[in-house]
């Protein structure tokens, strides 16, 4: 079956990133050559502007400029529709963008032919209960990290499971990170989480910094929720979602995470797969270089 053409695009960047104007005036090219509808956000209305602006409910592809962080902002923007995401790599590791500025003039014509797929992925909704019953909620492609901010001293939290709310143990840590497969490369990887495959439907829970030696990071089912409570007395607590979003938490508070109902299609072409992106990205069996 052949995947439908795109005829509605979005278009968000990252102006940090060098080649951002080159790479929106390209895409504009291409829009106009083809009869495509490109709508993009205020900031790059200066690169094309004749383009309409952009509205997540007027997309059937969203296409991000910039690194990893733009690909994540742009995928909260429209996840709730189900709006496949396009990364072009503007950054230094992309790992969940799909092309390099390079390779723009092969792979845009692919989406007019419907020689793609998506490779789905999953998010996680996480919820904060206050003490005066004020609830905030929140939606994460990577991760929800609670941690501490401030002076350098560890805190106090407790970690239960499932319906019945079995605890599965309090600890002092520098915080937690409560992620998803697609999150497993970010970064619960660099404290000593596990690399898990995108399609294994799992929650990651991976302390910081744990102050204790037996404590490892687990691999729960998704189908389970999961709640944090803060147990140290203090007000320098920071819920980061995806590391862009959040909000201080306090001691009382819940922070409550489960599956989310909205996913992300991510746009790959054909030779795309997850350990090709590990080899290449994390330089995974790279030959030893030879010494005399």
């Amino acid at each position: 079956m052949t995947n439908p053409a795109f005829r509605r695009v979005g278009v968000i960047g990252q102006s940090r990133y060098g080649g951002l104007e080159e790479a929106v005036v390209r895409l504009g090219r291409f829009a106009d050559a083809h009869g495509v509808s490109l709508g993009v956000e205020d900031g790059l209305s200066q690169f094309l502007p004749h383009a309409e602006a952009f509205d997540p409910e007027q997309v059937d592809l969203l296409v991000t400029l910039g690194g990893d962080g733009t690909l994540l902002r742009g995928a909260r923007l429209v996840a709730d529709r189900h709006v496949p995401v396009l990364g072009i790599n503007l950054g230094y590791l992309g790992f969940l963008t799909s092309i390099s500025p390079a390779e723009m003039e092969r792979a845009l014509p692919l989406l007019l032919s419907g020689d793609y797929w998506l490779d789905t992925r999953f998010t996680l909704e996480t919820r904060v209960e206050r003490a005066d019953g004020a609830t905030t909620r929140y939606l994460a492609l990577n991760d929800s990290v609670l941690h501490k901010g401030g002076f350098a001293r560890v805190i106090r939290i407790a970690v239960y499971i499932g319906p019945e709310r079995e605890e599965v143990g309090s600890f002092s840590a520098d915080g937690i990170i409560l992620s998803t497969p697609t999150g497993s490369t970010a970064y619960s990887l660099s404290a000593g989480g596990p690399i898990v495959v995108p399609s294994v439907d799992c929650i990651l829970a991976t302390p910081i910094c744990p102050h204790t030696l037996v404590l490892r990071p687990l691999v729960l089912p998704s189908a389970l929720e999961i709640e944090v409570e803060v147990q140290t007395p203090t007000s320098e607590l920071i819920l980061t979602v995806d590391g862009q979003d959040g909000e201080g938490v306090t001691s009382g508070d819940r922070v409550i995470i489960r599956k989310g109902e909205p996913t992300v299609p991510l746009v790959r072409f054909h030779g795309q797969t997850f350990f090709g992106t590990l080899r290449r990205k994390l330089h995974w069996a790279v030959p030893p270089v030879e010494t005399r």
